[in-house]
């Protein structure tokens, strides 16, 4: 949701150096910035962010710690206020009066950094670049198990609760099960240690094990189309281009839905969709682009 603010700054040509998790250096290695895994511990953080050398710090995170790691590295970090998170920020920026989606929020963020106008309407939708080092190994996997094109993927799993409650969507199985007796190819990508519960979530679906996250964009935007819960596979989808419907329960798809102009959101609030709505907006969907 973040890849609108950082296009943005690409194409003002600002020098763009991205700290956080590893998987962030594979993920976004088609960009034109880099990427350095920031350690545990506020003080091991703060200590790699100073040898960055960098004056200015964005913020996109809403965390204390993160407003803290930057202040103890000496960069005037840019961020949303937040109780005394204001007070660590070199530039505190309110939130918008009016609830928007996270990715319109990040937008409006990095134009004030800027210093330009930070209306959110205008916030654009985002490609992330795929390189052939993410098109390999996503090849690769699908010529092994001798998928062809025109394969749906389901991402069934979620991360994560909003109030307590579960964002799996209950009837992946069934959905699955649906699509197979239509003729469907159905392929899912589980993470580490997510085999177990993808296999049990989709019975008979092709499970393609082990891709990092820049070869699991691959086979999303290889895929006719994606149906995920609320959730990172979601966001990934839409930033590839796939045409994506994303189901809500409890969460609020007015915040986090698929950022994309080939994505859709069911669902939300409290109410989980039924299958037969969501089978409904597949039928929908434009004609695919296999690339």
């Amino acid at each position: 949701m973040a890849l609108p603010a950082l296009s943005l700054l690409v194409e003002r040509g600002i020098d763009v150096r991205c700290f956080g998790r590893a998987w962030a250096s594979e993920l976004l290695s088609g960009m034109p910035l880099s990427v350095v895994e920031l350690p545990r511990g506020t003080l091991a953080a703060a200590a790699v962010l100073r040898r960055s050398e960098a004056r200015h710090g964005l913020l996109f995170t809403n965390s204390l710690r993160s407003a803290a790691q930057m202040r103890l590295s000496g960069i005037a970090g840019a961020g949303y206020r937040h109780s005394v998170r204001g007070l660590l920020l070199g530039q505190a920026v309110d939130r918008a009066p009016a609830p928007i989606h996270e990715a319109q929020s990040f937008w409006r963020l990095a134009k004030a950094v800027l210093g330009e106008d930070g209306d959110a309407t205008t916030a654009p939708f985002a490609r992330l670049p795929l390189t052939e080092h993410h098109r390999e190994p996503a090849d690769a996997a699908l010529a092994r198990a001798r998928v062809t094109p025109g394969f749906a993927v389901l991402c069934p799993l979620a991360l994560g609760a909003v109030r307590g409650e579960t964002k799996v969507w209950p009837h992946f199985a069934a959905l699955c099960s649906r699509l197979m007796e239509g003729g469907q190819t159905v392929v899912a990508c589980p993470g580490p240690g997510e085999t177990a519960a993808t296999a049990a979530a989709l019975p008979g679906a092709v499970l393609l094990e082990g891709l990092g996250l820049g070869a699991y964009a691959a086979v999303l935007a290889r895929a006719r189309y994606a149906v995920a819960n609320d959730s990172g596979p979601m966001h990934l989808a839409a930033s590839v281009g796939a045409p994506v419907i994303g189901i809500f329960g409890p969460g609020d798809p007015a915040r986090t839905r698929p950022w994309s102009e080939r994505g859709h959101a069911v669902g939300g609030r409290g109410r989980w969709t039924p299958i037969e709505e969501v089978l409904g907006e597949l039928a929908r969907l434009p004609a695919p682009e296999f690339r």
